[in-house]
């Protein structure tokens, strides 16, 4: 299996969450729900909380045979022996990542709405490129804009898994899909939801299978 297959269906993002009994909760029910990639964000937290979450996200993902792939850290996820990192545009490069996780660590890297940008990391060895935001997003209010168009052109380029992020609901979110996106990333949707769930119930059961087949 490619290292980078199991990036599709629901990718969702932990909140800031200082309480690592409680985000264990939440990420436990999203989980139950149908959460099929979780990566660990906190953006509150100091380090030794964040050593303490993600090291307990691991052994919980283990438990659901979900990857873990923790934000902007490649040093934290390759301490926590994490399945992989996120970048972003000022969190290193993929090789400096690849040092460190080894041929088997996952690296994904944000893009936003620049496809060169998402054809360069390829070529640099990253496993998936994510996109965004499509939408207005409560976490990231001032998040550049990227539409559906760029998810048919990253299709048509790129032959990595391609993930949308930024806004996105069950009800948007079919689109993104249609339009290319092998993963849809969340994290309002899902863990400010009345019912976790229940909501990540409803990503899970959207038709991903388009691109996945």
């Amino acid at each position: 299996m490619r290292r980078n297959a199991q990036i599709k269906g629901l990718y969702a993002i932990t909140p800031d969450e200082a309480h690592t009994a409680e985000l264990l909760y939440k990420v436990r029910l999203a989980l139950l729900g149908g959460a099929s990639v979780l990566q660990y964000r906190n953006k509150q937290a100091d380090a030794v909380l964040r050593a303490e979450q993600a090291g307990a996200l691991r052994r919980l993902t283990h438990e659901f045979g979900v990857p873990l792939i923790i934000n902007d850290d490649a040093a934290l996820a390759r301490h926590v022996e994490a399945d992989g990192v996120h970048l972003g545009g000022e969190d290193g490069s993929v090789a400096e990542a690849r040092a460190l996780l080894g041929d088997a660590g996952i690296i994904g890297v944000s893009c936003y709405n620049r496809l060169p940008l998402a054809q360069e990391a390829v070529q640099q060895g990253a496993d998936y490129a994510a996109f965004g935001a499509f939408f207005p997003s409560g976490v990231k209010p001032e998040a550049i804009a990227a539409t559906p168009e760029l998810l048919r052109q990253a299709r048509h380029e790129l032959n990595v898994p391609i993930v949308a992020i930024g806004g996105i609901t069950v009800q948007n979110g079919a689109q993104l899909i249609e339009a290319g996106a092998d993963a849809l990333a969340v994290i309002s949707a899902v863990f400010a939801a009345p019912d976790i769930q229940d909501a990540a119930r409803q990503f899970a059961d959207l038709n991903y299978s388009r691109n996945n087949s």
